[in-house]
């Protein structure tokens, strides 16, 4: 039997302590950083290997993934003296399934190319639920050959999963799901508050449009959320934010005026600075109670 190739994942966060489980459980050798060491007690105590850095996690693995913050995050990791490209093993290929920046994407595939490494831009989306699932939607940018080279462990993770093109291509695919993800949030807490104004059972109301033209999967799973004011993240607000900059920063590069996705920003951005940050994506809803108590 051909020995699978020994992985290194960095970053256990919401979603990549689920997504490193199902590695693990494929039955391939996985190798583990985390800031937070704590958080990856479990992955050890099932048989992953604890390492002391990333560099630690790239000079042992064939493979490695990295879901961490914030670009600012991808870049130190990736670029920093001591990390991940300076240790990486020559021929070992290199997965961010942060979404970040499409420019840093193709600065960090052009760095390993110089190192002797293949890097792939793989951020994904379903939240929470997916990657506990295993059937995250993972949009790839890079190179054909290393993307069918690592499908097997991508597909471990995922169920939906395509390469879009060059370095860069699946940072950009994930700012359109973003884009439409940012309006469409917008509709449903829009939608929840209507209801509620205008006397309606918003759950029930749910229930029926659930099954209609407005029928989606914010609809359908964060519409109740809302309605029952459960907070809890499955993706935290902060994170959104770093999102949405990131999608309005390439939109105005592309000359594009998206006035949806300007307009869920400000109001995301003014829950962060509130004090929801760490709340999940259904927390706009706040927004709409605090209109309508104004309003009142």
């Amino acid at each position: 039997m051909e020995q699978k190739p020994t992985v290194g994942f960095i970053g256990l966060g919401i979603m990549g302590h689920h997504m490193a489980g199902h590695i693990l459980a494929a039955g391939y050798p996985l190798n583990i950083y985390n800031r937070t060491r704590a958080k990856g007690d479990d992955l050890v105590a099932r048989g992953a290997q604890w390492c002391d850095s990333p560099g630690a996690v790239a000079a042992a693995s064939d493979i490695t993934i990295t879901i961490v913050g914030y670009p600012a995050d991808v870049e130190q990791v990736y670029l920093a003296d001591g990390g991940i490209l300076a240790s990486a093993r020559p021929g070992s290929v290199l997965i961010d399934m942060t979404t970040s920046s499409p420019a840093l994407a193709a600065r960090i595939a052009q760095s390993g190319l110089l190192s002797g490494v293949a890097a792939l831009d793989a951020p994904v989306s379903g939240g929470d639920v997916g990657a506990k699932a295993g059937k995250l939607a993972i949009m790839v940018g890079g190179d054909k050959r290393t993307f069918d080279r690592v499908l097997p462990v991508l597909e471990v993770m995922g169920a939906n999963i395509a390469l879009m093109g060059k370095a860069g291509a699946g940072q950009h695919t994930k700012m359109a799901n973003q884009i439409a993800i940012a309006s469409t949030m917008l509709a449903v807490a829009e939608s929840v508050s209507y209801a509620r104004a205008a006397g309606l059972d918003p759950a029930q109301v749910l229930k029926v449009i659930g099954t209609g033209a407005a029928s989606s999967f914010l609809l359908n799973g964060l519409g109740p959320k809302m309605v029952e004011e459960d907070f809890a993240p499955g993706f935290f607000i902060h994170h959104f934010v770093k999102d949405m900059t990131i999608a309005l920063d390439e939109t105005e590069r592309l000359g594009l005026d998206l006035p949806g996705l300007a307009l869920a920003r400000s109001l995301y951005l003014k829950l962060k600075d509130d004090g929801f940050g760490e709340e999940g994506t259904q927390a706009l809803y706040r927004a709409y109670n605090a209109i309508h108590s104004e309003a009142g």
